[in-house]
Formats: C-alpha cells, sequence, structure tokens
C-alpha cells in the first residue's frame, strides 16, 4: 500500500516525502507546483501534477497506486494575504479539502492526517501556553479556513469511521539539515527566511512588524520549530493510525516563545553579520504572543523533537539560503534534482 501526500513538492510536504521514504514507504505525490518544486523529491517518487480538489484525479490516483494513507499538505498558509483574498483561502483550503475527503471515503480511505494550524485558536490574553481545549476563534481567514477543514474530517470521521490525527502546527522554520530541500518559494513571508535572506544580501533590510506589543522587547512572540521536528510529528502520526489509533488532535510546537528580534539575534549571531532593521507598526491579523502546550503530543505520540535550539534553527535555514544563492554550491548526489545547476537555479525564484 502507499501513503499519498498533497503538497509533497511544497516546503514542508518536501521534507515529509523525504521522511517516509527513508523509512521505506512507497510516497505518491499530488502537487500543483504553484509553491512547490519536482527537484525536492526523491527520484523514486511519483509525482503527479494536479489539485487536490480534482476527484477524477485524486480517486485516479488512490486506486491505481493501491493507497491507504492520505497526509494532507497542499493548502494556501500566508495570512495576511488571506485577509486581502479571503475567497481564495476558502476554495484553496476549505473546498479543495471537501473535494479530497469525498474523494477518499469514496475509495475506502480509513486513515487521514491533516496539516492545521494554530491560527484556529483565539488569541491569548497572556504569555501561557496555549492548549488543546483553548477556544477555537480563528482571526483570519487562513486560520478558518483550517478550522473549518478540522470540522469537516471530524463529521466525516463520525458518518463514516475514517481514523484521523489533526496536527495543529506554530511557526515552522528551518530546512533540511542534509540539504536535500527547504523553503524556496519566492515571496515567502517567514521571519527567519526573511532574516537570513537580508543575511546574505538578499535583501538591504529586514522589516520588523510591531514593537510595542506587551512583550518582554515589544516584538511578537512565536514558537519556532523546526520542519523536522514537525514531520517527525508527521511520522509517528502515521504509525499511531497504522497501529490502531482512532483519532488525535494535537498540537506541535516547542513550549518555548522566541520574539522576532530573538530570531534577528540570532540570524545575526550565527551569520556573522551585523544588517539593517527597520521597525514598522503592526500588520492586521498578527497577535503579540502564541506558545504551544505540547504536552498531549508528547504523550500520545511518544513525540520528542531534536532540534529546539533557536541558532539550530537558524543554522540550517541559513544553510539552505546560502545553497539558493550560490550556484558554485554542489547540488546533493541523491537530490532529483534538474540535469544541471545552471537549469536548478532558473526554477528556483531568488528574492
Amino acid at each position: 500500500m502507499s501513503v499519498l501526500i498533497t503538497g509533497g513538492a511544497g516546503y514542508i510536504g518536501s521534507h515529509a516525502v523525504w521522511a517516509f521514504v527513508e523509512r521505506g514507504e512507497k510516497v505518491v505525490v499530488i502537487d500543483n507546483l504553484v509553491t512547490g518544486f519536482d527537484w525536492a523529491m526523491p527520484q523514486q517518487v511519483k509525482l503527479i501534477i494536479g489539485n487536490v480538489g480534482d476527484r477524477t484525479l485524486v480517486e485516479q490516483t488512490i486506486r491505481e497506486y493501491e493507497v491507504d494513507t492520505i497526509i494532507h499538505f497542499a493548502g494556501s498558509v500566508v495570512v495576511p494575504e488571506s485577509l486581502e483574498k479571503p475567497l481564495k483561502y476558502y476554495d484553496n483550503n476549505t473546498s479543495n479539502t471537501r473535494n479530497l475527503l469525498e474523494t477518499a471515503v469514496r475509495c475506502g480511505i480509513e486513515k487521514f492526517i491533516f496539516s492545521s494550524t494554530a491560527a484556529v485558536y483565539r488569541a491569548p490574553d497572556t504569555l501561557d501556553a496555549v492548549d488543546e481545549t483553548t477556544a477555537l476563534e480563528p482571526a483570519s481567514p487562513y486560520g478558518m479556513s483550517k478550522l473549518m477543514s478540522e470540522m469537516m474530517l471530524r463529521d466525516v470521521s463520525l458518518a463514516h469511521g475514517m481514523r484521523y490525527v489533526t496536527l495543529r502546527y506554530f511557526n515552522v522554520a528551518g530546512a533540511d539539515p542534509l540539504g536535500r530541500t527547504g523553503l524556496s518559494t519566492r515571496g515567502a513571508t517567514h521571519v527567519m527566511k526573511l532574516a537570513c535572506e537580508t543575511a546574505l544580501g538578499k535583501r538591504d533590510h529586514f522589516d520588523v512588524y510591531g514593537t510595542d506589543y506587551e512583550t518582554p522587547d515589544g516584538s511578537a512572540i512565536r514558537d519556532f520549530i523546526h520542519v523536522s521536528d514537525l514531520v517527525q510529528a508527521h511520522v509517528d502520526a502515521y504509525y499511531f493510525l497504522q497501529d490502531g489509533g482512532l483519532k488525535f488532535t494535537g498540537n506541535v510546537g516547542y513550549g518555548m516563545g522566541h520574539s522576532v528580534l530573538d530570531v534577528v539575534d540570532a540570524v545575526k549571531r550565527v551569520s556573522g553579520v551585523d544588517f539593517d532593521v527597520n521597525y514598522r507598526p503592526r500588520r492586521v491579523g498578527d497577535i503579540p504572543a502564541i506558545v504551544a502546550d505540547s504536552s498531549r503530543m508528547q504523550r500520545r505520540l511518544d513525540w520528542h523533537p531534536e532540534h529546539t535550539e533557536l541558532d539550530q534553527i537558524v543554522e540550517t535555514a541559513l544553510a539552505w539560503e546560502e545553497k539558493l544563492q550560490s550556484v558554485q554550491t554542489p547540488v546533493p548526489a541523491a537530490a532529483p534534482l534538474a540535469p544541471d545547476l545552471d537549469t536548478l537555479m532558473d526554477k528556483i525564484t531568488l528574492i
């Protein structure tokens, strides 16, 4: 049997593909390559270019490759954009998930892992960590689109017996420590990526949005989790379902917060570059602070993160940005990249 990974050519999805292949699982990917890259995956993985909301395509894929588990990453993820283009998010995230679930039910899929977000929670009033009992009150169409998908998955499970795990991510950062994949999407808004780009001269300054929050240094605080630890949570979720687990919803974070200015300092420290920082007003939709209580995740799925140090996360993010920047950097022999590096770099759009 095979695992279908939607959005498997994207940032988190490609890391997951490598992780499952390393464990001997058969993997098939559906990705429209809007924000993903075909070279980011192992060569032995079958990539089907298309939309996960295409019920005919998904059904053909499930039946042809004997899929028994779906891991659903595909979707749009930028909070400010969701405020400007809410219908895009309800289409890409909610409607496509609805179609994917319908097809999964029709094909008899019993195991489903869903990529959700901490944006489903009400903005906390304190710096205390939030657990899964925190009120569900999204402040953005992005968060609402994910919460609606969670509710559909819950209802499908009750009606059709589908077993599932929903993972609510906090702030994903870093890159594959082996340098096989990382965050390469043009226009990505991840704080650490932008800071690393600035350190390498791809940007002439770094913008900090909001310096008057009620936090120790005035900038927003987030729970930054290394992408490899996040992917390990998906691996643990997969084997939880393989072993007969019924359903589970859990936060995936470290339970420790770092401010935007902490990230800036870490990037300067690791890179050895002192770059310019501009201070700007708060952005609509941003919240002062949010940190995960992931104790349920650790208890139920025996999840043990390994890359919790901020400097360690920055090191992998910076190494990936250096790889994207330099055409002289050799590509990994195992990576399914373009035939030559010039062709590869044409495919990677740099800011």
